[in-house]
């Protein structure tokens, strides 16, 4: 099915529109949906206070409805992504006649990375994104300050995401290029290679947990920065009921953690631009480069 096109996220947008299309449909379904449960529940809140339950049954009629949409979707999910990865893999195989068995084995594993970008990080990040809108919006509805606030931060957070992107790709680069060398070490059976290559491998592998945790330090800093600002907006500057205020205060925290998906997303399109160029590449046997 992908002939001798270029293996890449796209090649498999288009070779696959219909199992994509579906799945990402009802993953918009099942994330509409989760963006209205804070308000609802804010709606439920201030019913029961003023001794109505008719709010309290809509909110869980859109739960019953959620849950539904959500075990359908992952149910189809793995069968159409299943399908996916093996398409991607019989067509690697049948591509890697003049690859060494060390490297095939470590792009087979690396050309399931983009299905499982697909799969998981693509729909996380446009759900993610229904969901910065719905907060924006609702939180615009409430006071145009809260809504600017959200966005200064995520301006601040992608400031700060490019400039990591560069290093991300050099040390995934590294990671990928060790790890293919892994089959043709183990097949020595010797002791100091492979130790070698497992400490080298340790080290790429801490040095891009430490690039992660000082992004995430930085980027948790911009977001809880905004918590506390419309936490302190919405209690002293604004006249609400108990039940908007609860309101405001779920979606700021919605926006936070919506807004986490596209540092992540990002991080993972930083990898994945390396392993489509390594699985595209006409590259020499990975014993030929280390001899």
């Amino acid at each position: 099915m992908l002939n001798s096109r270029d293996l890449t996220i796209a090649t498999l947008l288009r070779v696959f529109p219909g199992r994509i299309s579906l799945t990402w449909g009802m993953t918009l379904c099942e994330t509409g949906l989760m963006a209205l449960i804070p308000l609802f529940i804010g709606f439920a809140i201030d019913g029961l206070l003023a001794g109505s339950a008719l709010e309290l049954f809509r909110l869980a009629g859109l739960m019953g409805i959620l849950i539904v949409v959500a075990v359908i979707r992952r149910i189809y999910d793995t069968r159409a992504y299943g399908t996916i990865r093996v398409e991607l893999g019989k067509t690697q195989a049948a591509r890697s006649h003049n690859v060494s068995v060390s490297s095939l084995n470590a792009r087979l594993g690396m050309g399931r990375e983009l299905v499982d970008f697909l799969e998981q990080t693509l729909p996380a990040a446009i759900a993610a994104s229904v969901q910065l809108v719905v907060s924006v919006v609702i939180l615009y509805a409430f006071s145009p300050i809260l809504a600017l606030a959200g966005g200064i931060a995520a301006t601040a957070m992608a400031a700060v995401y490019a400039l990591f992107h560069h290093r991300f790709y050099s040390l995934n680069g590294a990671l990928n290029q060790q790890t293919e060398r892994q089959v043709w070490i183990l097949q020595k059976r010797k002791t100091t290679p492979t130790v070698e290559h497992l400490m080298r491998l340790r080290r790429l592998e801490v040095r891009l947990s430490d690039t992660e945790a000082i992004l995430y330090g930085a980027i948790f800093f911009v977001l809880l920065g905004l918590i506390l600002f419309n936490l302190w907006f919405a209690t002293i500057e604004l006249n609400n009921t108990v039940g908007a205020t609860f309101s405001i205060i779920s979606y700021s925290w919605e926006f936070v953690e919506s807004a986490l998906a596209l540092p992540i997303t990002l991080q993972s399109w930083s990898r994945l631009s390396e392993i489509m160029r390594r699985l595209n590449a006409q590259t020499a046997s990975v014993e030929a480069a280390a001899q």
